[in-house]
């Protein structure tokens, strides 16, 4: 993650292996495509460093939740791309991922906005 201006934030360690399992949830991508995907669909707040994201699916497909296999670009068949793609493993952990960071959100949301006493 930049710290260039205060509009990105840092994300929590774990929430980038969650990030990715949903990106790869539409299918497979190498890894540009899915730091483009993180970075415009937070509105350019979340902003995935090479040198985060490259180690993450590393552990990831370690963990044996992604899968990945490298592949002749496009028109371009002198380059190939390493493409990523989620297991069923992969679908499980990202299930598990996303009911703890709903547990996580609503229990800070408590905290921060506390209901008001009756």
């Amino acid at each position: 993650m930049r710290k260039e201006t205060s509009s990105r934030v840092e994300l929590l360690q774990g929430t980038l292996d969650m990030l990715i399992l949903r990106t790869l949830l539409f299918g497979p991508a190498h890894g540009h495509q899915i730091a483009k995907h993180i970075q415009c669909t937070t509105d350019n707040v979340l902003q995935v460093e090479h040198g985060s994201l490259y180690p993450a699916l590393h552990r990831l497909e370690r963990q044996g939740w992604v899968a990945a296999k490298w592949e002749v670009a496009g028109k371009d068949l002198k380059r190939e791309f390493k493409y990523y793609r989620l297991t069923a493993s992969g679908r499980r952990q990202l299930t598990a991922e996303e009911s703890r960071w709903k547990q996580l959100v609503s229990a800070i949301a408590r905290i921060m906005w506390p209901a008001e006493e009756s």
